[in-house]
């Protein structure tokens, strides 16, 4: 089977991130969370482009075939196990199911995806999130995230592990739909891109629910300190110790310097956290594991990662005192945040 294990698809057990970072929150908990209010709503009519340039219009398959979307990352270690699954599920869908593979876009790149999928012999079409557009679409919170659709176009099914549930789920979207052709997709949601916030733009008037209650306001009258968003994970420096440390490194790095320079009052400070594979009682462990005394939100949407064009972790951005985002610190270059600051004081 193309590289893989052909007896080793069905994976069992529940995958978390407890054993690499001590979070507690399951991959289930968190795909049964991003289900609330989607299945049995209509899927939306999106158009895919894959790493090899396809375009596949999901609009068109709804009425014709069932469709299953895995969400997963190629630094994740579930998506891994769970890849004979979806290798085998490719091999027998037939005509009647259409198997894409997409990749977050989150810590990835381009290249990492082509190498893994050249390293296990992936051959199921495969699509590249980038501005994070598809896993809004679908609530991602976690990886990997299965989205089964059926062929009358709705969203049937949502979870977090290739086990039994997901096969039924397979095998009941490809169930005859007999609605007329007109009907099909009624009522999809369409997707519509985020506003973007870069170097050169304003900060945007609109605020931040913080762990302790409190609002933080983006743009504040009569403010005359700098403002500095770190956007983070509060499972990168523990979860990606061993196997992306580079990536670890920097997360731990970023996090020191927010700690130490915010001590000084002289900029306003926000710790912004992906939700993915993250609920606030997570950010509260990080918080408190790493004594952090910065204001924190938790991104559970993924609207500020994708306003501000965030997709690896620790990006930083920094605004002058009259909220003009004045410089982007990129994770290579987390060193960087005191010599950027120091320029605005």
């Amino acid at each position: 089977m193309r590289g893989l294990a052909a007896g080793a698809y069905l994976l069992l057990g529940c995958l978390s991130l407890t054993a690499a970072s001590g979070a507690e929150t399951t991959g289930q908990e968190l795909a049964e969370t991003a289900s609330r209010g989607l299945v049995g709503a209509p899927a939306p009519k999106l158009l895919l482009t894959t790493i090899d340039g396809q375009n596949i219009d999901l609009g068109a398959l709804y009425g014709k075939q069932a469709v299953y979307l895995k969400f997963w990352a190629t630094w994740c270690v579930p998506c891994r196990q769970q890849m004979p699954h979806l290798e085998h599920t490719f091999d027998t869908a037939g005509p009647d199911l259409a198997v894409i593979a997409i990749d977050v876009g989150f810590g990835d790149s381009l290249d990492a995806v082509r190498t893994l999928r050249q390293q296990i012999g992936l051959s199921m079409p495969i699509v590249f999130d980038r501005d994070g557009q598809l896993g809004a679409a679908f609530n991602l919170r976690v990886t990997p995230q299965h989205i089964v659709i059926g062929r009358d176009g709705r969203i049937q099914y949502i979870g977090h592990l290739a086990d039994e549930r997901l096969d039924a789920a397979l095998v009941a979207a490809r169930r005859p739909w007999n609605e007329p052709e007109q009907s099909r997709g009624a009522g999809a949601r369409a997707v519509t891109a985020a506003a973007h916030f870069g170097v050169g733009d304003s900060l945007p008037a609109q605020s931040a629910a913080l762990l302790g209650g409190q609002s933080f306001e983006f743009q504040r009258a009569h403010e005359h300190r700098p403002t500095v968003f770190v956007f983070l994970s509060p499972w990168c420096e523990s979860y990606l110790a061993t196997t992306r440390p580079d990536v670890s490194s920097s997360c731990r790095i970023a996090r020191e310097q927010m700690t130490a320079l915010a001590d000084d009052g002289r900029a306003r400070w926000l710790g912004i956290a992906s939700g993915l594979w993250a609920k606030r009682e997570d950010l509260v462990k990080y918080q408190q594991k790493y004594q952090v005394t910065v204001p924190l939100t938790l991104d559970a949407s993924g609207t500020l990662f994708r306003e501000f064009r965030v997709n690896d972790v620790p990006t930083i951005i920094i605004a002058d005192s009259h909220g003009k985002i004045v410089q982007r610190v990129e994770p290579s270059d987390a060193h960087s945040l005191k010599k950027a600051l120091a320029a605005l004081m």
